[in-house]
């Protein structure tokens, strides 16, 4: 990847969990226009307003990241996590999981990434200009409140920049998400 790519949040479609149970929206996929079925890795944002079970993705890692919300304790595979604002909480994606809401309806930054083929991190960072990541990296960033600038890009809450990691500066008066994907096989 080379160019940089804007992925505006008023462009996203709702769409339902593959387990019916809520809406995501998607951000962004590796390869670009993977399904929920052939993703090497894939970020969205997932509207929770009620306790249950997860949708379950074999071969996969997630980072589930807090970004609205008190949050939620999980049950991942009988290991008990709890899920903070701002505080990614990594778990595999092909256990049985379910999620009860500390404190009323979250919105949950959702990173999951394909075990073998790529190797995927999430830092949430306030101010600038934090980002390290290897050379051949890629790197999603995303607004998560305040006004925020990636790779010279003014972004608006929960708009993103996808764009190689040397052109990953990123400048915020709020909170941003830098989530860093490199292909691992």
């Amino acid at each position: 990847m080379t160019a940089v790519r804007v992925l505006r949040a008023a462009g996203r479609a709702a769409a339902p969990w593959k387990n019916g149970g809520g809406v995501t929206r998607q951000i962004a996929a590796g390869p670009e226009g993977a399904g929920t079925q052939d993703f090497d890795w894939r970020v969205s944002l997932a509207d929770v307003h009620e306790d249950g079970p997860f949708s379950a993705f074999p071969g996969t890692e997630r980072l589930l990241t807090v970004v609205d919300g008190a949050g939620m304790d999980l049950d991942a595979g009988g290991r008990h996590l709890r899920a903070e604002r701002y505080t990614p909480c990594p778990f595999p994606g092909d256990v049985p999981t379910g999620g009860r809401l500390l404190g009323g309806p979250v919105v949950n930054l959702n990173v999951m990434h394909r075990r073998g083929a790529v190797a995927a991190a999430v830092t949430v960072v306030r101010g600038g200009p934090a980002v390290t990541a290897a050379p051949d990296a890629t790197v999603l960033v995303v607004a998560l409140d305040g006004p925020a600038e990636a790779a010279g890009v003014p972004l608006a809450r929960y708009d993103a920049v996808l764009c190689p990691a040397p052109r990953a500066a990123v400048r915020s008066d709020g909170c941003v998400a830098v989530v860093t994907l490199r292909r691992t096989g």
